[in-house]
């Protein structure tokens, strides 16, 4: 079996200013981080010929997505053989996927990926919206359909309560704990103060976890992401394309998208595991590499016990040991086992939906991590992202 994605690298990333409400108009963002990956890549506009986003523009959700494909297409003043953008992909990483797949199939030859949000600047002083349902303001109007008409009443508005319902079921399975979970936050704190991007830079101690209010159990604040104002791009090259580019080009060795589940939060046939049992799968079964060839993974904190998922679902350990796996955290540190999150993640970095954690994968390859640079010369990366129903990731190799 040829496996097409191959033929896809990664030749460039960028990433505008991240802070929490920054005041700036979300296009300027995603414009910043577009041109600074265009230019990382020694490429210009007149070379992309494709553009790929997650979800593109959308509305009912404030800030969740800062531009979309016709307003990037249209700023850059680009001429497009193939572009892509919406919400029902495999994860957030599903834009990129599709980018391997439209330069592997001579679609396009350089396609810029994009992904940016102004969730902390739309936020304001009000609470984290909803998936779907709006800021909470009380404006009328909305009217639920699907799960959402039996969530609702419940007051399940977020996906932080649906993916707590997994964690729950996980911890009365596997007897996972608190103190285990809470070591995908702590290890990111820690990497998170050698990344100039991070929001949360201060020490983090296991103390401080407990002593932080409920979000909704077992979630306390420091298990959720931190909504954020920035923007993250890459370009995808077709590998005959990258030879004589700025960057040795990173290699695409394999991609998983499956979905093999119902595609449903709350009706999905194991509510210890989510989709990213079967991206997971999906992705060792197109590559010879194995879990224990990856130096590094960033994998999707949205929740920190969705990255607990992804360490089985990527077979780092046996289903249901995720917990004992990461308990003490030296497993998963800068200098262990596999390092996790490498920049903070979204827990501490901040909620850059996934994009974030593949540019974190891209600098470790090229050794420009800074001080939380993996030693060792790392060459082989994961990144993934999504939790629930929704899941992709991504295997990178430096040869």
């Amino acid at each position: 079996m040829e496996v097409l994605e191959r033929r896809a690298v990664i030749t460039g990333i960028g990433q505008s200013a991240i802070g929490r409400r920054l005041n700036r108009d979300p296009l300027e963002l995603t414009l910043d981080a577009c041109i600074a990956a265009i230019e990382d890549a020694g490429l210009t506009r007149r070379d992309i010929d494709g553009l790929a986003t997650y979800p593109g523009t959308m509305s009912g959700n404030p800030g969740f997505t800062g531009a979309g494909v016709t307003e990037v297409h249209d700023a850059l003043r680009l001429e497009l053989n193939w572009f892509t953008g919406g919400l029902e992909l495999p994860g957030q990483l599903g834009s990129v996927i599709n980018a391997c797949l439209a330069v592997a199939c001579g679609l396009a030859t350089h396609v810029l990926c994009f992904r940016s949000v102004w969730e902390a600047t739309a936020q304001g002083k009000g609470g984290r919206a909803g998936i779907g349902v709006g800021s909470g303001d009380g404006a009328g109007g909305f009217r639920a359909s699907g799960m959402m008409e039996y969530s609702l009443p419940f007051r399940a508005y977020s996906a932080a309560n649906w993916i707590a319902l997994f964690a729950q079921r996980h911890f009365h399975e596997y007897g996972t704990t608190r103190e285990q979970m809470a070591q995908i936050a702590l290890n990111a704190r820690k990497n998170a103060a050698g990344n100039p991007r991070a929001v949360y830079r201060d020490p983090l101690t296991l103390d401080d976890y407990f002593a932080a209010r409920m979000i909704t159990t077992p979630f306390c604040l420091f298990d959720c992401d931190v909504p954020v104002d920035g923007g993250t791009a890459l370009i995808v090259s077709r590998r005959e394309a990258a030879r004589d580019l700025r960057r040795p080009p990173l290699g695409v060795e394999a991609v998983g998208s499956a979905l093999r589940g119902r595609p449903s939060w709350d009706q999905f046939d194991d509510l210890t595991t989510m989709a990213a049992r079967d991206a997971g799968a999906m992705l060792w079964e197109r590559t010879d590499l194995r879990p224990a060839d990856v130096d590094l993974a960033n994998l999707y904190d949205g929740f920190s016990f969705i990255t607990l998922s992804w360490l089985e679902a990527l077979g780092f350990c046996g289903k249901g040991e995720s917990g004992p796996f990461v308990e003490g955290g030296k497993r998963i540190a800068l200098d262990g086992e596999i390092p996790v999150n490498t920049g903070g993640g979204q827990l501490s970095g901040g909620r850059l939906h996934g994009y974030g954690l593949l540019h974190e994968s891209c600098l470790q390859l090229w050794g420009e991590g800074g001080e939380r640079q993996v030693p060792g010369e790392p060459r082989v990366a994961v990144a993934a992202a999504g939790g629930g129903p929704l899941a992709g990731c991504l295997l990178l190799t430096r040869s």
